[in-house]
């Protein structure tokens, strides 16, 4: 993975025909990027979202947030009863009992 400016893009590289491609994840825009090199990727990278910006600003419009802080889950009604009398059995909404366990969970 590799940021820029708050987006964060993913990559692989194809062995076929020797070129690391990658895409922004954080947007329902799509921005594509790619590079013969590791510094070529992450060049590309800037200026595919540096681009996607300027044309927001040309348009008129608010370029996509990576993230609103909002979630929509959806899950198992049995596993949504378990987290909420887990919750409430610490003490803590269903919110922060969840918001807990992925940060447990994840890098960051």
């Amino acid at each position: 993975m590799m940021e820029h400016k708050g987006y964060t893009g993913t990559f692989e590289y194809d062995p076929d025909i020797e070129v690391f491609a990658g895409r922004v994840v954080d947007l329902r825009d799509v921005i594509y990027f790619e590079g013969k090199s590791v510094k070529e990727l992450r060049s590309s990278m800037k200026a595919a979202v540096d681009d996607y910006l300027d044309m927001c600003k040309e348009r008129g419009q608010e370029p996509d947030k990576p993230f609103s802080g909002q979630v929509r889950l959806r899950m198992d009604t049995r596993l949504h009863h378990a987290a909420a009398v887990a919750a409430a059995a610490t003490g803590v909404s269903l919110n922060t009992f969840i918001v807990a366990a992925l940060k447990r969970t994840t890098a960051r």
